[in-house]
């Protein structure tokens, strides 16, 4: 199977669900600063060969017209003003012009409307700090009105007037003195705060320079094919680099702005923020401080890359974090946490086991659990020829054998947030448990050429017992891989929430190598593939949906592939001929569901948590902040006592320093209610299907 590497190698975390990209958001330009920006001559070289690359490779096939021309506009804008904060109505109106005539700029390199819609965006920023600098700051708000903030204006018309935008503003500043209040600030502590939080971004514009805008817009030229097609400037291209040898320093967690926040999307395994479980995804950070001692800066509205900036450092150094939590959500209370930055290294991605003994129906168990938290490989030590070089396959099946040997009577893959990796490990790995056969079809997007079918050839079966695998929404691409396999194959029960649904593939091409001179150019991360199961059902959009559902607060439209409106689309090749085991019948996914079923209506704790997922689900969706400061605490107090009472029924098990947080539902530990959920099905497979 080894023999796929050198096709591999370059797709590398490149099949993870969070794509690396460009950190994204508005740029800034100095109040002081006149100079007006001018594209580099070699951004015209650029820009051409990228168009020339998407219009020939990208698995969609379709030509830069007018049609993706009026798509490069609204992405444009919208990166710029990602909340309809800044510009007028009668500014979108102006770049109407351009809508139909990007395409034809690209092809010709001229980046002149590009430039021109960023300086439209640069007065309009610098308008609205120097209102809220000389007019909102120092004015006394009245925090008894009935009011509201909508959080997220994205259905919102543009604001038609400078009124409508300074009422917006008023709302925008209101809220923010008003979190200051409700922990207990004194006025003047809250004025200052606010000013120094927008003083620091009227002194950080002035550093943003022509290839940032450059980058931006490259970006909105290539998502418009899909979302996982990116342009890397040079030096987001070395932080590409880095992230892909998984030796960043800092905290371990992939951020992206949503409206006025920071959300975290991915809590990278081995990181601090992971080995803490302090920080889940979708939190929402809201201030930075360095040290123990260090002032917290608070971020709100800040551009990505500015808050990456205060969140990174040096290994052993400490970073403060204030965070909005997201099973509280934007109404519930803040919470400062404590990380320590590290340096993530693959090792501390591998593979672990856990035996979970239970007793269930007057039976005794012992379940092993393998948590896989990406599809890794030392690629490095394999070109080397290191005999010991470490890889996803091979250490669960050492981990496999080790539990064996301490008796298990069944086994669980917890893939639960697994973004991906390499597609050779997911194959190897699915042919542990399986005798041998295709895994995953590979096509390209011409229709004379067939699948490319990707096969385990090792007859070997290391475990032929029982086998469950545990899914989320955050699970993605490889980990899609895996699991469908072992569903088509009926070789084990999938559990869990319908996956993330990232079926294409991406390779990296080097604009260097096409474009001579002295000038640095970036990187084109291209969809050049797309994923099919055994069956000829691609995972995109769908993923796998788990043979027994568990409850989700995450629906696919907000938090799978189908959130990217330029997502290519499902659909479905020709079935490749494979050989069903005999472990799984549809009678016992049928026993198996009625009894989970039959739990959920008798069973008080998944009743609870049926219903703790429907609260954060609420949470997640509610995007309105009170501006009453009566109706503000009172929300936040809710919030506080609802959180209370799951700590309380946590706290028997859980020590002092965690039980301020819930546990990361991918912490292998019986507490974990999913996890629970799981180990109970594997116990009523053994049963129901006679495999003990």
């Amino acid at each position: 199977m080894k023999k796929l590497f050198l096709l591999i190698v370059p797709l590398f975390i490149l099949l993870g669900f969070v794509s690396v990209r460009p950190e994204a958001g508005i740029l800034f330009y100095g109040a002081g600063d006149s100079t007006k920006l001018e594209p580099k001559p070699v951004y015209a070289q650029e820009i051409q060969l990228m168009t020339q690359l998407l219009d020939n490779y990208h698995y969609s096939k379709i030509r830069l017209n007018d049609s993706l021309s009026s798509v490069i506009l609204d992405a444009y804008i919208k990166t710029l003003d990602n909340n309809k904060s800044y510009f007028h109505a009668s500014d979108i109106e102006s770049f109407e012009k351009y809508r139909y005539e990007l395409d034809d700029a690209a092809k010709n390199g001229d980046l002149a409307p590009t430039y021109h819609i960023y300086e439209v965006f640069r007065q309009r920023f610098i308008e609205r700090i120097d209102y809220v600098q000389n007019e909102l700051i120092g004015k006394e708000f009245d925090f008894t009105k009935d009011e509201y903030y909508e959080t997220d204006r994205s259905e919102i018309a543009w604001a038609a007037t400078s009124e409508d935008l300074n009422d917006l503003w008023r709302k925008i500043i209101k809220s923010q003195m008003l979190s200051s209040v409700l922990i207990d600030k004194k006025d003047d502590e809250t004025k200052e705060n606010v000013s120094k939080r927008y003083e620091r971004l009227r002194k950080s514009i002035g550093q943003y320079m022509t290839d940032d805008v450059f980058q931006l817009y490259m970006n909105a030229v290539a998502e418009a094919y899909d979302p996982h097609t990116n342009y890397f400037s040079p030096k987001t291209a070395e932080r590409f680099r880095m992230n892909m040898s998984l030796s960043l320093e800092g905290i371990g967690a992939r951020l992206q702005t949503e409206n006025d926040y920071t959300k975290v999307v991915q809590v990278m395994p081995g990181g601090p923020a992971f080995k803490s479980e302090l920080l889940d995804e979708n939190d929402r950070i809201i201030g930075v401080a360095q040290g123990k001692k260090g002032e917290m800066v608070d971020v709100i509205g800040w551009r990505i890359d500015e808050v990456v900036k205060l969140i990174k450092g040096p290994k052993g150094t400490t970073v403060r974090l204030q965070l909005l939590p997201a099973e509280t959500g934007v109404n519930g209370p803040s919470e400062e946490i404590v990380l320590v930055r590290e340096k993530i290294k693959l090792e501390d991605q591998e593979a672990k086991k856990k035996i979970i003994p239970i007793r269930k129906d007057g039976k005794n168990y012992k379940l092993g659990v393998i948590t896989i938290p990406s599809f890794y490989m030392d690629f490095e030590a394999f070109r080397k020829n290191d005999p010991d070089y470490n890889s996803t396959t091979r250490d669960v099946k050492r981990l496999v054998g080790e539990l064996k040997k301490e008796g298990i009577d069944g086994l669980m893959i917890d893939l639960r947030n697994n973004g991906g990796g390499s597609l050779a490990e997911a194959i190897d790995l699915t042919g542990l448990f399986i005798k041998d056969g295709p895994v995953v079809q590979v096509k390209t997007s011409d229709p004379k050429k067939p699948a490319e079918v990707n096969k385990d050839n090792d007859p070997q079966i290391v475990y032929n017992g029982p086998l469950t695998v545990m899914i989320n929404r955050f699970s993605a691409s490889a980990s899609e891989i895996f699991a469908g396999a072992i569903q088509d194959y009926k070789r084990g029960v999938v559990v869990g929430e319908q996956t993330y649904g990232k079926g294409t593939v991406q390779t990296v091409v080097d604009l260097s190598r096409y474009i001579v001179g002295k000038e640095d150019v970036g990187q084109v991360k291209l969809t050049m593939q797309k994923f099919y199961r055994v069956t000829g059902s691609s995972t995109q959009h769908l993923g796998v949906s788990p043979d027994i559902n568990f409850p989700s607060a995450f629906e696919a439209e907000a938090f799978g592939e189908s959130s990217q409106p330029s997502a290519l689309p499902w659909d479905q090749i020709e079935g490749t001929k494979f050989e069903l085991t005999d472990k799984i019948s549809d009678k016992t996914i049928s026993a198996l569901n009625e009894t989970y079923n039959t739990r959920l209506k008798e069973d008080a704790s998944l009743q609870d948590l049926v219903q703790e997922t429907a609260e954060l689900k609420k949470n997640l969706e509610n995007t309105r902040i009170s501006l009453n400061k009566t109706k503000r605490k009172k929300e936040i107090d809710d919030a506080e006592k609802r959180r209370s009472s799951t700590d309380e029924l946590e706290g028997s098990v859980l020590d002092s320093e965690t039980v301020s947080r819930k546990k990361r539902s991918d912490k292998v530990d019986i507490d974990d209610p999913y996890l629970k959920e799981g180990i109970l099905i594997l116990a009523n497979l053994i049963k129901v299907a006679g495999l003990g």
